[in-house]
């Protein structure tokens, strides 16, 4: 394994938590960074559908350099060129297709690819992908899926996202999986409206404590 998913696995592992963020006013999506990062949650992932995506990442890549700032929604090599142009540092798409994984290998900036069958995850694993993100986890039984899955395939370091709350992100990572992400639950659209930051805030806090009492069993 290249040394760039190594040390990019090694960090998810330590931060278990991905704030997931898709907004369309630029300002508010920095001020969910900030509120994210400020609860500690070091794993910042910006939707490429959010309002100037690759712009609202160069900002926070230069604020905060203790936090890994990715990519999400990532649909085409041309949304994945953009990504690696303004310092994404990890990618996340929501399906397999193998000419992203091939890019962002030959790049060498990790993908996790989006998955739901066996068979998919499986097939994202072996073309490359860094980690399979398991999505829409809750359409398919949630935390009970992702405990089935760990028989058969629990050496693939698995991302759930989709249906992940603060109530029961900690039963995912108890379930084995290497981290979550969180976009809704943690940012509730009343909070943002009245721009109440604290509250998100204290939430990320909350998410980050609770992550760092599970062990992990994914090594």
């Amino acid at each position: 394994m290249q040394s760039y998913r190594e040390d990019w696995l090694k960090f998810v592992r330590q931060e278990r938590i991905i704030a997931v963020i898709r907004s369309t006013d630029l300002r508010i999506g920095l001020k969910m960074a900030q509120a994210a990062a400020a609860g500690g949650i070091k794993l910042i992932e910006i939707t490429a559908n959010s309002d100037r995506s690759w712009e609202l990442i160069e900002l926070l890549r230069a604020e905060l350099p203790d936090c890994s700032i990715g990519t999400g929604t990532v649909l085409s090599l041309a949304d994945l060129r953009n990504a690696i142009a303004c310092g994404a540092e990890y990618i996340f798409t929501p399906h397999v297709d193998l000419s992203l994984i091939q890019a962002a290998t030959s790049a060498e900036i990790p993908i996790v690819s989006g998955a739901l069958t066996p068979t998919e995850i499986i097939t994202a694993w072996q073309a490359g992908a860094t980690a399979v993100k398991v999505f829409p986890i809750q359409a398919v039984g949630g935390v009970s899926y992702l405990q089935v899955l760990q028989g058969p395939i629990d050496r693939i370091p698995l991302i759930p996202t989709g249906g992940v709350t603060v109530t029961n992100a900690h039963d995912f990572l108890a379930a084995g999986a290497v981290a979550v992400g969180l976009a809704g639950s943690l940012f509730p659209q009343a909070e943002i409206i009245r721009e109440d930051w604290q509250s998100i805030r204290d939430r990320a806090n909350y998410l980050t404590i609770s992550a760092a009492s599970i062990g992990i069993k994914f090594t």
